[in-house]
């Protein structure tokens, strides 16, 4: 059987890269074509994306992965959620897309209660109510004149992933997963949520057509990419929304198995087979967003690493230019003190995080932080601890208890979270595979193309070519006295 190539982008909020991804019938292997970093930059009174740097960035990375193979069957794009940006009539992108972590988001969740109530709001979409979602950017845009304007002047509104396939493939559509992450979509009836969107005052003739993870977008244009092995490369919609491709490319030990796609944000959750929306859903906040296959990942969108991103790179900006493993090697020579709610709103916003860190510390009755090690611990334990409480919650609503937790994505790579993890939750965790995401965009990418059927086989092909790390609690199961602690500073913060 001939090999099948096909080009994974992935895109998170820190960072990007191109890979190529080649399929022997049985076996996945991967080779990165360009890596290059991202992230947000205030332009006037707004934190946007670089649209123009990150597709010049993917062109790059295409051309790249198009001398490393002698033909390319799909090229795939998946990328965080929630952000957006408008196109005119004549196709053109208006402006680039403000980031999730801008301020006009502040007070928009209890501006959209006042007007339509909370239980509307959840039981309309299934979606957690978080201040980043694509409903609640909308309607802090709607406050403003300028905002009411370029909604009413925008001819189409389109994701991140969107946005890119447009200009690799001339696609005008949003992929269900990566519409499922607005907070403006209706999973139970699989349609936008215009009845709702309408009560807020926010326009909906903007919103695009909706198609399913695996649809084949139409052919490559030679303007993303003009080399011979790209002739018949074919522009695939994977799970666009980069946890979607996560999920799909865990392993599952048992279908009942929790899973956190470990990156910048955490997502929390297990896999269902339709909507879980219940009082039970809604007092836990959690979200079902879409996944493939027309899966449901039931979750919750928990703040991640970025904590420590943030710290890192204040850090890096006062002269100490560390490393993760090293700042992990730190963090394991301090002991256990104090602990943050990750999700509290003063860590959303970028700034200086141990600073930030320290004061919440302060302010809650604990020991701040004594130098970097422990600031690092005190993070990986507090994001250990949050993972825990938004498994039991899971748990709870779904009706299953979770027997063991999958973690994939960058973070799985840091052993001493998984250690926490499990020793937390009480339960084993299996890390990897690092590269889910890219698993799973490829793996959907093959599925369209006739090479594997459902979503069983593409997690066989998983096991195939990556076996997982398996680390079971040790005495300190549980968190100890640090999780009591714990719950008290959520149920204090959500006061």
């Amino acid at each position: 059987m001939a090999s099948r190539n096909v080009i994974a982008v992935d895109l998170g909020a820190e960072s990007g890269r191109v890979m190529v991804a080649r399929f022997d019938g049985s076996r996945l292997t991967f080779e990165v074509a360009h890596r290059f970093p991202n992230g947000a930059r205030t332009v006037g009174a707004a934190l946007r994306w670089d649209l123009a740097l990150l597709w010049e960035n993917i062109r790059d990375g295409i051309a790249r992965a198009a001398t490393m193979v002698d033909s390319v069957d799909g090229i795939g794009v998946d990328s965080w959620g929630v952000d957006y940006g408008y196109l005119d009539a004549a196709g053109r992108l208006l402006e680039d897309p403000v980031s999730h972590r801008d301020d006009r988001t502040r007070g928009m969740i209890d501006t959209a209660i006042g007007m339509v109530g909370r239980e509307r709001l959840y039981d309309s979409t299934g979606i957690q109510l978080n201040d980043i979602n694509t409903i609640y950017q909308l309607l802090g845009e709607r406050q403003t004149a300028a905002g009411r304007r370029r909604q009413d002047e925008a001819a189409l509104l389109l994701l991140v992933p969107d946005i890119l396939n447009n200009l690799l493939c001339g696609a005008t559509v949003t992929e269900f997963t990566i519409a499922s992450t607005t907070g403006a979509y209706d999973m139970a009836n699989r349609k936008w949520a215009t009845g709702l969107l309408d009560d807020l005052g926010i326009p909906t003739h903007f919103l695009p057509e909706v198609v399913d993870a695996g649809t084949d977008l139409g052919p490559l244009l030679p303007s993303a990419g003009d080399f011979p092995s790209l002739a018949g490369a074919r522009v695939i919609a994977p799970g666009c929304h980069d946890t979607a491709s996560a999920v799909a490319g865990v392993p599952f030990a048992d279908p009942a198995a929790a899973y956190i796609s470990s990156g910048t944000w955490s997502l929390v959750g297990v896999e269902t087979q339709r909507p879980v929306i219940t009082p039970a859903t809604r007092a836990a906040n959690l979200a079902n967003e879409g996944g493939v296959a027309g899966t449901i990942r039931l979750l919750s969108n928990c703040t991640g690493l970025w904590l420590l991103q943030e710290c890192r790179r204040e850090w890096r900006a006062a002269g100490h230019d560390l490393g993760y493993s090293e700042l992990v090697i730190l963090a394991r020579q301090s002991p256990s003190g104090s602990v943050v709610n990750p999700d509290h709103p003063d860590f959303l916003r970028p700034g200086d995080m141990p600073a930030r860190i320290a004061a919440y510390c302060r302010r809650t009755g604990q020991a701040v932080p004594d130098g970097i090690g422990a600031t690092v611990r005190c993070v990986l334990e507090s994001l250990a601890l949050s993972y825990r409480l938004t498994v039991e919650d899971i748990a709870t609503a779904a009706g299953r208890p979770a027997p063991l937790i999958h973690i994939v994505g960058g973070g799985s790579s840091n052993e001493l979270l998984n250690h926490l993890t499990a020793d937390a939750a009480g339960i084993p965790v299996y890390a990897g595979p690092i590269e889910a995401t890219a698993y799973g965009n490829a793996l959907v990418q093959l599925g369209a193309l006739g090479e594997l059927s459902g979503l069983a086989q593409m997690r066989e092909v998983v096991r195939a070519s990556d076996r997982p790390r398996v680390t079971t609690p040790t005495g300190a199961a549980g968190g100890g006295e640090r999780y009591p602690r714990f719950r008290e500073l959520v149920r204090a913060d959500a006061v």
